[in-house]
This record gives structure tokens, sequence and C-alpha cells, in this order.
């Protein structure tokens, strides 16, 4: 639910100790669009502290949310290797810290810096490696599963994520998901 990656964002601490040239610290407030769709940046940043969403914005304004990002978890590396558009926005759900790294600051760690670069070849095939199976879940079981699997992935998910954001993160509208819920708590209740 929430993807966290505690080893890079602990050699990342590490290296922001040493004074690594381009690496900087960074806070946005909650609900702070950081990367917009289809836009060009220079930084690549890692989580510290907080959650995030990622998400593409599709042509009817609907958000489709790829995964809620939490520590240790970078966004913008994609679009370093092939000088691309970002493909997803990302918006911070509560407030968040992060590492910045200017492109050449990532570049020079990825090629000087051999643990770097496994820590980043590592969390991007995870990436690669969630998404396929959360889809094909989603898509294959009732969105009372879907609840539930949250739920027990993430207890607190309705007290951190909006109602919103959880159904756009499982393909559903808001009002499915309301009732969804509500009968999840009426067979609660009765058992």
């Amino acid at each position: 639910m929430i993807r966290k990656n505690p080893e890079l964002v602990a050699y990342s601490e590490v290296l922001f100790q040493k004074g690594v040239d381009g690496m900087h610290e960074e806070e946005f407030g909650p609900r702070q669009l950081i990367l917009e769709q289809d836009h060009r940046y220079t930084k690549i940043y890692l989580i510290k502290k907080g959650i995030a969403k990622c998400y593409i914005l599709d042509e009817n304004g609907k958000e489709f949310i790829q995964e809620f990002l939490g520590e240790g978890m970078e966004f913008g590396e994609l679009e370093i290797f092939r000088n691309k558009l970002t493909i997803c926005s990302v918006e911070s759900i509560t407030s968040l810290k992060v590492f910045s790294f200017t492109y050449s600051c990532f570049n020079n760690l990825l090629k000087a810096d051999f643990k770097f670069n496994q820590l980043i070849m590592k969390a991007l095939a995870d990436k690669i490696r969630y998404k396929a199976p959360r889809h094909s879940y989603q898509h294959a079981y009732p969105i009372e599963d879907n609840i539930l699997k949250l739920q027990r992935m993430f207890p607190e998910i309705t007290e951190v994520i909006s109602k919103k954001d959880i159904a756009n993160y499982i393909g559903v509208t808001p009002r499915s998901l309301n009732r969804a819920l509500k009968g999840l708590r009426e067979k609660k209740q009765s058992s």
C-alpha cells in the first residue's frame, strides 16, 4: 500500500552527511504538487519522511493513483534516463521531508558509487515488480476484498488517506467505495 525503502533512505542520509554536491534537503506541506505530469524537471526526490501519491491524470481529469510513496521512495528518476517529460504527477499527502538530487549529482552517484547504483537499480526493479500484481489483483477481486487487503496492510488507511484517493487507488468511484465500506461495517456488526 504505502511503499517504503528504508535501506535507500538510510544510505542517502549517509551521503547527505558527507556533503555530496548537488544533494539538498527540502520540505513540502500537505497536498502540495511537487511534480506535474507532462512537465520537465531537473531534480530527483527521495522521501525522508511523510507520504506522497504518484498518479496519472487522464483527459477527463480523473486521477489514477499508481502508488503511495513513503520513506525511502524516489520519484522523478525515470525521466533522467531518457530525458523525457514526467509520466506522473506527485503530490504530498502529509508534510514531506525529502532529499533532492540535481540530475548531475544523481548521474555522478550512479557512476561513482556502486552501492547507490545497486540501491537505485533494486528500487526500479521493485517498482516494476510491484505494479503488475497490484493492478491484476484489483481487477480480479471485488471492491470489498481490495479494501480488506488495504486495511490489513495499513490499518489506519482512512485516517491518513482520503476516501477519494483510496477510491482512485483501487480504481472505483467514491460512491462505490462508500457503499462497500458500509457493507463491510454491516457485516462486521452482524457477526
